[in-house]
C-alpha cells in the first residue's frame, strides 16, 4: 500500500494547491505522512457523518471538497463540532485533505463534473483566466423546463429540489454551468452570449438584475448538489493513479446527503 505523503503527492498533481485562491484553506488537514493508505472517501463536506462513514467503512482517507477550517482557528477542543471530527479522525488513524477551489479550476475540475452529470458537451471555460466554470452546448435544442426536469434527474435530489427563473417555453442551445456559488459569475454569463446558466446559490437581487437585463433563463440547484459529481470524477482520477502505480487502493464516493436543508414546504400564503 502507498503511504499517505505518495497519495497526497498524486492528489496535488490533479488540483494543484497553488491555484487555490488566497483565502482559501486546502492541503491535508491531518493524518501521518508515512500512514499506509489503503481506502479513501470522498465527500463533499467534512463533516461527522461522514467521519462516521470513513470508521465503518474502514477507510484510511477522506478527500473532500470543502474545508473544514477555511477561517483558521486557534482550537481543535472536541467541544466544538470541527473539533468533534478532527479528534474521531485521529483517534480512527484517518487522514483529511481538502481539495477546494484548486479543484474548481482544475481540468477537469468541478464544473466539468458538473457539466458531465448532465450530458452536456464542454467547449471551454466560462472564466478563461482562472478556467472557472463551463460554457456547454445541449446535444439538441430544448426548453428551459425540459432542461431544468434534465437537471432534476441527474443531479443528487436535495430538499431544495431545482429553482427555474425564465420563460419556462424558451429554447436553450447553449448554457453555462458553474459548481457551488455563481452568481457573482453573471456579467461573464451574460457576455457569453449562452441561453441559460446553471448554478446554485442564487440569490434574490442579482437573480432578479439578470433576469430584467436580459432573456437567461436561470436554473438553481442545492450548493451540495451541483458540487457532489465532482466526487464520482475525482474517485475515478485516483482509481486511474492506483491502477497505474500498482496500488490497488480501494476508492469509494459517499452518498450521504450532508446538504444543510432538510425539508421543503410550499407556500401557500398571500401577501396582505
Amino acid at each position: 500500500m502507498p503511504r499517505l505523503s505518495e497519495v497526497i503527492a498524486e492528489l496535488d498533481v490533479l488540483w494543484p494547491p497553488e491555484r487555490a485562491e488566497q483565502w482559501d484553506a486546502v492541503g491535508t488537514v491531518c493524518g501521518d505522512p508515512d500512514a499506509e493508505v489503503g481506502r479513501v472517501l470522498f465527500a463533499v463536506d467534512p463533516v461527522q457523518e461522514i467521519a462516521d462513514e470513513a470508521i465503518a467503512l474502514g477507510a484510511d482517507l477522506i478527500v473532500t471538497h470543502h474545508p473544514l477550517y477555511l477561517r483558521g482557528t486557534t482550537t481543535v477542543a472536541a467541544s466544538h463540532f470541527k473539533g468533534r471530527v478532527v479528534h474521531t479522525l485521529i483517534k480512527h488513524d484517518i487522514a483529511l485533505h481538502v481539495a477546494h477551489t484548486n479543484a474548481d479550476t482544475a481540468d477537469p475540475g468541478v464544473s466539468d463534473a458538473l457539466a458531465g452529470a448532465l450530458d452536456l458537451r464542454v467547449t471551454g471555460p466560462l472564466v478563461p483566466e482562472n478556467n472557472l466554470g463551463r460554457i456547454c452546448e445541449l446535444d439538441h435544442p430544448e426548453t428551459l423546463r425540459a432542461f431544468a426536469e434534465r437537471a432534476a434527474k441527474r443531479l443528487p435530489g436535495t430538499a431544495q429540489g431545482i429553482r427555474v427563473a425564465g420563460d419556462p417555453d424558451m429554447i436553450l442551445r447553449r448554457v453555462a454551468v458553474s459548481g457551488g456559488s455563481g452568481d457573482s459569475l453573471f456579467d461573464v454569463v451574460r457576455a457569453s452570449g449562452v441561453d441559460a446558466f446553471l448554478t446554485a446559490d442564487l440569490r434574490h437581487h442579482p437573480a432578479s438584475e439578470a433576469t430584467q437585463q436580459s432573456p437567461l433563463g436561470l436554473v438553481d440547484a442545492a450548493h451540495w448538489a451541483t458540487e457532489w459529481p465532482w466526487c464520482e470524477q475525482a474517485a475515478a482520477q485516483l482509481d486511474e493513479i492506483s491502477d497505474r502505480h500498482g496500488w490497488d487502493l480501494r476508492v469509494h464516493v459517499s452518498k450521504t446527503v450532508t446538504d444543510p436543508w432538510s425539508s421543503h414546504h410550499d407556500s401557500s400564503g398571500a401577501p396582505n
